[in-house]
C-alpha cells in the first residue's frame, strides 16, 4: 500500500515578498490589484515584507520578470530574508521552477495562494474535498516531487514500463485521487440538488458578490443569521441558507455563497459547483458590492465573469452598493446606479438603506405574481393555510359558510392551489397563460 504525503503549500508565518509585472500586451495591473495581493498573502498568514512591480514590455516566458531582474531580486531576497516570493499572475511550472533556482527562495503564484487560503478556511467535509479536488487539478501540471513515497510502487507486472521514472507515478496517483474526488463530489451535488428541489416552491435568493464585500453581514442585518463575520478575504466557502421575512406574512429563503474574486482560479469555480448550486437555482440574485472600494466597477465585473461561467449572468439581480457610511464620494454610487437598472445604496453594518432593499425585494416578488381571487369553503383549512404561506392575503371577507380571498401570489404556486381547491371557485386576469 502506498502511502501519500503532501507538501505543505502554506504561507502562515513566512515573510513574504510580492512581485507583479505589468505588460501593456497583457493589459497591465496597478496598485490596486498589488494591495489586494497583499491582503490576500495577510489572510494566507504571511507577513508581507516589501512589494515590487516590474514593468515590461512583454511578459518573459522563462523568468517572468526577466533573468537581469531576477538577479537583482536574488540580492533582495538574501537582504531582506524572504522566505517567499508571491506573484500577482498565474506561472507555468518553468517560471515558478527558474525562479526558484535563482531566487533561492519559494516562489508561487497568484491561484497558488488563493487555493492555500481555501485549503485554511474549508471547515467542513464537503468544502474539504472541493478544495483538495481544485488543488489536485492545479499540482497535476506542476509537479515537483510534491509526494513522497514508501519503498512498494503502485501496480504490478504488465502494469509498469522498465524505464517508469517516478514522476510518472506521482501523475498516475494524483489523476487516481482526482477521479476518486469527483467521484464523491458528484454524490455530494446530487444531494444538494435534491435539497434545492425540496425547496423549489420557496422564492430563494442568493447573496453573490466579491469577497469580503459585506454579505455575511448583509445577511445578519436581513435574517439575524448570526453568521460569522471577519474583516479577512473568502471568510465564508459554505453556503448558509436562513428565512428572511418581508413583512405581512411573506417570506423567502436568503443563501449566502462563497466570496468571488478578481482572477478566480477555474479549479475553484468548477470544484465548488455543488456548493454554488443555490446560485444556480435562485429566483433573484443580491448583488453585493463594496461601495467604498476603489475598484468597485472592477469588482463588480469580475463576479459576473464568473457568474457567466456558472451560467446564471442572465438571472435577475439587483446590485447593492454596500458600505456607503464610510463613502466618502457618492459619484461612483451615482455611477452604478445610472449604469444598473436596479441598485440600491446600503449599510449592512448601521441598517442605513435596508429598507428601501426589503421593498425593491418585496417589487420583485409582486411583480412575478398573479392578482388571484379565490372562493371556498370556510373549513378549508389547509387551502386557507397555503394561500397565507405562499402569497400575500391582501383581503379576506367571510359571507355565510364561504371564504373570498384576494390574494398577490407566484404563478408556481397556482398548480398546487389547483389541487388543494376542490371545489372552489378561481379567477385571475392571467386565467388563460395559467391554464386555469
Amino acid at each position: 500500500m502506498i502511502e501519500l504525503k503532501k507538501t505543505n503549500l502554506s504561507v502562515r508565518a513566512e515573510r513574504a515578498l510580492l512581485l507583479q509585472a505589468i505588460s501593456p500586451r497583457g493589459g497591465g495591473c496597478d496598485g490596486e490589484s498589488l494591495e489586494e495581493l497583499a491582503r490576500l498573502a495577510a489572510t494566507a498568514g504571511a507577513r508581507v515584507v516589501d512589494g515590487i512591480t516590474q514593468k515590461k514590455h512583454r511578459i518573459d516566458p522563462t523568468y517572468y520578470i526577466g533573468k537581469g531582474k531576477a538577479l537583482e531580486l536574488a540580492a533582495l531576497c538574501s537582504d531582506r530574508d524572504i522566505d517567499v516570493v508571491i506573484c500577482d499572475a498565474d506561472l507555468t511550472p518553468a517560471q515558478i521552477r527558474n525562479l526558484e533556482k535563482i531566487l533561492n527562495s519559494k516562489v508561487i503564484d497568484r491561484s497558488e495562494l488563493i487555493l492555500d487560503i481555501f485549503a485554511h478556511r474549508a471547515s467542513t467535509k464537503q468544502s474539504q474535498l472541493q478544495v483538495e479536488l481544485a488543488q489536485l487539478e492545479y499540482t497535476l501540471p506542476r509537479l515537483k516531487r510534491m509526494w513522497t513515497h514508501l519503498d512498494r510502487y503502485e501496480g504490478g507486472i504488465g502494469t509498469r514500463g522498465p524505464g517508469e521514472k517516478q514522476l510518472e507515478v506521482d501523475r498516475r496517483l494524483v489523476s487516481k485521487k482526482i477521479h476518486e474526488l469527483k467521484k464523491r463530489l458528484k454524490e455530494i451535488e446530487g444531494h444538494r440538488r435534491q435539497e434545492v428541489a425540496a425547496r423549489r416552491e420557496c422564492f430563494k435568493i442568493s447573496l453573490v458578490g466579491y469577497t469580503n464585500a459585506g454579505k455575511s453581514t448583509l445577511m445578519n442585518a436581513l435574517t439575524d443569521a448570526a453568521v460569522s463575520v471577519e474583516d479577512k478575504l473568502f471568510s465564508t466557502l459554505d453556503t448558509k441558507t436562513r428565512l428572511l421575512r418581508l413583512g405581512n406574512g411573506r417570506k423567502t429563503l436568503l443563501s449566502d455563497t462563497v466570496g468571488f474574486i478578481k482572477k478566480l482560479p477555474h479549479h475553484l469555480v468548477a470544484s465548488f459547483h455543488a456548493t454554488l448550486e443555490e446560485v444556480r437555482q435562485a429566483d433573484l440574485l443580491l448583488h453585493v458590492a463594496d461601495a467604498s472600494s476603489p475598484s468597485v466597477i472592477e469588482q463588480v465585473e469580475s463576479v459576473n465573469d464568473v457568474l457567466k461561467e456558472l451560467g446564471s449572468d442572465k438571472k435577475p439581480s439587483i446590485l447593492v452598493l454596500n458600505k456607503i457610511d464610510v463613502l466618502s464620494d457618492d459619484a461612483i454610487t451615482t455611477l452604478l446606479t445610472a449604469k444598473h437598472r436596479h441598485a440600491v445604496s446600503v449599510s449592512a453594518l448601521s441598517g442605513q438603506g435596508l429598507d428601501e432593499l426589503r421593498t425593491n425585494i418585496v417589487e420583485f416578488l409582486e411583480d412575478r405574481c398573479v392578482d388571484l381571487r379565490l372562493t371556498c369553503g370556510a373549513t378549508d383549512g389547509r387551502l386557507c393555510g397555503y394561500l397565507y404561506e405562499k402569497g400575500h392575503v391582501l383581503s379576506k371577507k367571510a359571507l355565510g359558510n364561504k371564504l373570498h380571498f384576494h390574494v398577490l401570489i407566484e404563478q408556481k404556486y397556482i398548480p398546487r392551489i389547483k389541487k388543494l381547491s376542490g371545489d372552489a371557485v378561481i379567477s385571475c386576469p392571467g386565467a388563460e397563460p395559467l391554464g386555469l
